[in-house]
């Protein structure tokens, strides 16, 4: 069991608006603030943290669970507006499995930002 994940970012700032609005279509919000690392979850408990330090991370890939597709695309279309950049729009991506339907969006230092949804279509949470 994962109790959190860090990511090392390059300007605290930016990064941060970025994950507040991403994060907020899956009811994310900062739940922990310093002056090099911000912290975000649900219900006092931050679980995804951005921090500034090195070496900086690129490429990583982090998926957040949705509980239905209609998430997945509001994800895609927020990230995008937020300053993150298209890298596979919404859709079924059978080669995981029948029901995948996820979407990414590299962040503002080049991570893979997923929303996925395992249901099939029309099965929601």
């Amino acid at each position: 069991m994962i109790d959190h994940v860090v990511i090392n970012v390059a300007d605290l700032g930016r990064s941060r608006r970025f994950y507040e609005k991403t994060l907020a279509v899956f009811g994310y919000a900062v739940q922990s603030c310093y002056p090099e690392a911000v912290g975000f979850g649900e219900e006092g408990k931050p679980d995804f943290w951005i921090v500034t330090r090195e070496p900086l991370h690129r490429g990583v890939h982090v998926a957040f669970a949705s509980a239905d597709r209609a998430t997945v695309d509001r994800f895609y279309e927020v990230a995008r507006s937020a300053g993150g950049r298209a890298n596979g729009p919404p859709g079924v991506r059978t080669i995981y499995h029948p029901h995948y339907y996820g979407a990414y969006v590299l962040d503002p230092d080049g991570n893979n930002i997923e929303a996925v949804c395992h249901r099939p279509a029309g099965d929601a949470v």
